[in-house]
């Protein structure tokens, strides 16, 4: 087959590239039409295409530059959508989106109303599953390789997984039950560094092509058949001689033993190479494991260099010449609050020990790896060992600190509650990404911490209203001894610089910020938990009501909320967290309790899962903006004044 020189980009197209081979291609059916020999084009094409499109929207780009070639080469092996595909982690499929009919939507990826930043059901027959989260791949795709099974379908089903996918246990766990079962699953492995090997050398290339060869697969069928009338003695006799032969010159040895036939390492580039392998899989029986080699950031010269750091971009804004004043210096995310925090507690106490699940940049432990490099741990996509890994720290007398985000803690609740709470360890939780998080969407929100955490015993939960109170309250969770956790937002807040020191909160605590008007004929208290309190203190000002920072989810300051109970005619609760189970409800729940009839609203993020959109649009759509608080608090009292 002809192949053709990749193109490499050093710069973002600025203007759409001229792509006419991928212009006509809307949907897999015209990728498959296509002469073998064009598909070297075709990615080249797809990979400029890619390349410009994210420029102007932002989103995740080095794992999509690094699939271009297993894109097509899936597509173009596999009869999809009758053939499952099933994307692992969802941020690899920008280029499955452009060839599935999505390409001249792909501007609008993560923005209100354009494509979802994840496969998902709802927008293409062509996402078989939801993903958000990682390492679901190999489950879903057995579970729809089973079903195709039992019903007489002849449909193939294929999971890749890649960009560190492989790490997390419940992969393995997927993969020990389908190399049990008959499935005609095929599990694709896209290593590129953030996963499990390297490519080992010329010996092994040379016999990754032998064991991936028609004539190397017919040998082992066929060999098969004949050992059926041996005694299972030399059946077990020639399958280990096969593996161990495999283990030699392969990294398959692990996939083999647990039921799969290993093909690979095969160079994620070579279409022509790939195309051979993906149909030869396709034609086995059985559940297969094909490793494939690529390089994250293909194609564009300084994400190969820095793959991490061009993991994902920033919409790139058109150049002026007018004469625009400079921007004001970025304010520091609560996440570079939180950075700086765990390097200075660090200095001062030897037993801190800084534990994150894959998330080093996002929260901001960089710096604290850096200079602290035997109490740092990144224990890969692994939440739940994350958590466990802390409580057994914790035994030990160390000081753990797990840095994560609210929704991916939700995967590892189980050793929150067994591991951590229940034997009162000393384990402090700075979760981030708490509330919603814009443009990657539900999937990725911290909608419900307040809720799970809330019920568990022995926990401390916290929840700052600014920069300089994330800072107070992560010292205080730090010297808690038991469980504690503290839930900030994703981006910057209010601007409120933090001093150097390392002081601490009285615990269960709140603060009035706010006093209602004495001449006020109905007294209206606004109780406001973390990142509610600025957009409360607007309608606080404008409606004449107390605020209170109510700090603490658990404990609840019961002796402010006495002073309020006696004080006020009605109370509302604000939060960004589902109502049902969080902050208010607790409120309402000790009310209940000291038999305190006033009136309480509890606002809080609505029981729907909000789309995509930017922040300041979700918290609009969320009526959690100042705006529709004020609107909202209005006529919900002036209805209580009037009864």
């Amino acid at each position: 087959m002809e192949r053709t020189i990749m193109r490499l980009f050093t710069n973002i197209p600025t203007e759409r590239p001229v792509t006419p081979l991928l212009d006509r291609i809307n949907s897999p059916q015209e990728l498959r039409s296509l002469n073998a020999g064009d598909l070297s084009r075709l990615a080249d094409e797809l990979r400029a295409y890619l390349l410009w499109s994210v420029g102007r929207s932002g989103g995740h780009f080095g794992a999509g530059l690094g699939v271009v070639e297993l894109t097509i080469a899936l597509h173009y092996c596999f009869n999809t959508p009758e053939d499952r595909l099933v994307w692992d982690v969802g941020h690899q499929a920008y280029p499955h989106k452009i060839l599935t009919g999505r390409r001249e939507q792909l501007p609008s990826i993560r923005q209100e109303g354009g494509l979802a930043a994840f496969p998902a059901r709802e927008e293409s027959i062509y996402d078989t599953f939801g993903v958000g989260h990682s390492s679901t791949a190999i489950s879903a795709a057995l579970g729809m390789a089973l079903a195709a099974r039992n019903s007489g379908q002849q449909r193939r089903a294929a999971a890749i997984v890649g960009d560190g996918a492989l790490t997390a246990g419940m992969a393995f766990e997927a993969l020990n039950h389908a190399g049990h079962t008959d499935t005609n699953l095929l599990v694709v492995l896209n290593d590129n560094d953030m996963s499990i090997s390297e490519n080992v050398g010329g010996l092994s290339q040379y016999f990754s092509r032998l064991l991936a060869s028609r004539t190397y697969t017919s040998m082992r069928e066929n060999g098969k058949k004949v050992l059926r009338h041996f005694p299972e003695a030399a059946q077990i006799l020639a399958r280990r001689a096969e593996e161990h032969m495999k283990g030699m010159v392969t990294p398959g040895t692990l996939f083999e033993e647990l039921g799969f036939h290993y093909l690979g390492p095969v160079d994620g580039h070579d279409l022509p190479r790939l195309t051979e392998v993906l149909d030869t899989a396709r034609s086995l029986d059985g559940p297969q494991f094909l490793h494939v080699i690529t390089q994250k950031g293909k194609g564009f010269s300084p994400a190969e260099a820095a793959p991490i750091k061009y993991h994902a971009i920033s919409k790139i804004e058109p150049q002026t010449t007018t004469g625009k004043a400079p921007a004001a210096p970025a304010k520091p995310k609560y996440s570079n609050i939180f950075g700086d925090w765990l390097c200075d507690m660090a200095a001062v106490d030897e037993r801190l020990q800084g534990i994150t699940p894959a998330m080093r940049e996002g929260s901001d432990l960089v710096r604290f790896s850096r200079e602290y490099p035997q109490r740092y741990f990144d224990v890969a996509i692994a939440e739940q060992h994350a958590v466990t890994l802390a409580a057994g720290m914790a035994c030990e007398g160390a000081k753990p600190v797990v840095a994560i985000y609210s929704t991916f803690l939700q995967r590892a609740y189980d050793q929150l509650i067994h591991d951590v709470a229940l034997q009162n360890l000393d384990v402090l939780f700075a979760i981030d990404r708490a509330g919603l998080v814009g443009e990657d969407g539900p999937t990725h929100a911290g909608s419900f911490d307040l809720t799970y955490l809330r019920c568990i015993p022995n926990m401390v939960v916290m929840a700052p209203r600014d920069e300089a109170e994330l800072r107070r309250m992560l010292t205080t969770g730090y010297h808690h001894p038991g469980p504690a956790a503290v839930r900030y937002p994703r981006g910057s807040g209010p601007g409120v610089v933090p001093d150097s020191t390392l002081d601490s909160l009285p615990l269960g605590k709140a603060e009035i910020l706010r006093a209602s008007g004495a001449k006020a004929a109905k007294r209206i208290a606004l109780l406001a938990f973390g990142s509610m309190v600025s957009p409360a203190a607007t309608v606080a000002e404008t409606l004449d009501t107390t605020l209170v920072d109510m700090r603490f989810i658990k404990p609840l300051d019961t002796d402010c909320l006495q002073q309020i109970m006696a004080d006020h005619d009605v109370v509302v609760t604000l939060e960004e967290n589902v109502v049902a189970g969080g902050a208010g409800s607790a409120v309402a729940e000790w009310m209940a309790a000291e038999d305190h009839r006033i009136p309480i609203l509890q606002i809080g993020l609505p029981d729907r899962f909000l789309d995509h959109a930017s922040a300041q649009r979700q918290h609009m759509l969320a009526e959690l903006d100042a705006a529709s608080l004020e609107q909202r608090i209005g006529a919900w009292t002036a209805r209580q004044f009037e009864r």
